[in-house]
């Protein structure tokens, strides 16, 4: 299995006491060194390249991405999301990372990857860097594996947020299968049942305080059918670990179990129908305690 990560992701910084801090990326890095986690490949992630990225953002967030990177300081692009000299670089790599798990998959060199890479993607829409997102690393790796000839990707994102930019880019995409558990209501109000695209999207909104039970539920008579109906290709997640019970920006009260339950469960669906293949990207959870030990479970159970 390959860990995908690079020095300028623990250099993005958003500002003094932002909570999308270097920490979280430190912190599983630091997790990820134990014994158990030896036999990881540990590859250094390349840059996105425009074509990859202009598969799923229109031309005008690309430029204003690149022409926003300040020489010092920080350059703020909404009212939570900034950037320092060294976002742009992070950007970039944490997209590449994707693309270059999801080569490595289809040449045959690995099945499973995790990129422990910030700043996430999952809110970066067609057109709009926001909620702590500069480019939709997820979205971006999906495009790269449909021009690379697969004909059906699933997303699976367990962010307690949901993916509003992943939706937005799946919308009229048939070939990609976004589906969803976050709580709701919540940031960004999107997600509701009744978003469902050309029958590819699948939201399965979850009400504050919801824990395992209801998470478990969730996906097992929601998501896990989807998922085998649509018959994916390559699996991917959007890995956010802000569900869990002690994360301060949501009202989820999942435990470490609860990812590495999910996680089996989606290997299988990679086993039944994709070659095995997976991709894992890291999204939220600010934590620093509960993305230890949820981030080590999920790449346990990637292992596995």
């Amino acid at each position: 299995m390959q860990l995908y990560t690079h020095a300028a992701c623990l250099a993005h910084s958003a500002g003094p006491g932002h909570p999308e801090s270097p920490s979280r990326l430190q912190a599983i890095l630091e997790a990820l060194d134990a014994d158990r986690f030896a036999t990881l490949d540990r590859i250094e992630a390349p840059p996105a390249t425009r074509e990859q990225l202009a598969r799923v953002h229109h031309a005008a967030l690309i430029e204003r991405v690149f022409d926003s990177a300040p020489q010092h300081g920080f350059a703020r692009l909404d009212p939570d999301t900034a950037m320092n000299p060294d976002s742009l670089s992070a950007a970039l790599r944490a997209a590449g990372a994707v693309c270059a798990a999801v080569d490595a998959q289809l040449d045959g060199r690995a099945t499973r990857a995790f990129c422990a890479v910030r700043p996430p993607g999952h809110h970066a829409t067609r057109d709009t860097a926001m909620g702590f997102c500069l480019f939709n690393n997820v979205a971006v790796g999906a495009a790269h594996a449909l021009a690379r000839g697969i004909e059906r990707v699933a997303i699976v994102d367990f962010d307690v947020h949901h993916g509003n930019g992943t939706q937005d880019i799946c919308w009229n995409e048939p070939r990609l299968l976004y589906a969803s558990t976050h709580q709701w209501p919540l940031y960004p109000g999107t997600g509701a049942r009744e978003e469902r695209g050309h029958g590819n999207i699948v939201n399965a909104p979850l009400p504050p305080r919801s824990g395992p039970a209801e998470f478990r539920a969730a996906m097992e008579r929601v998501v896990l059918p989807a998922l085998h109906a649509f018959r994916p290709q390559l699996v991917m997640i959007s890995a956010g670990f802000d569900a869990h019970r002690l994360d301060p920006l949501a009202d989820l009260n999942l435990e470490a179990a609860d990812y590495a339950w999910v996680t089996r469960e989606l290997v299988d669906i990679a086993q039944k129908f994709a070659s095995g293949r997976i991709v894992s990207s890291l999204e939220g959870g600010y934590s620093l305690s509960a993305l230890r030990d949820s981030s080590t479970a999920h790449v346990a159970a990637l292992m596995e």
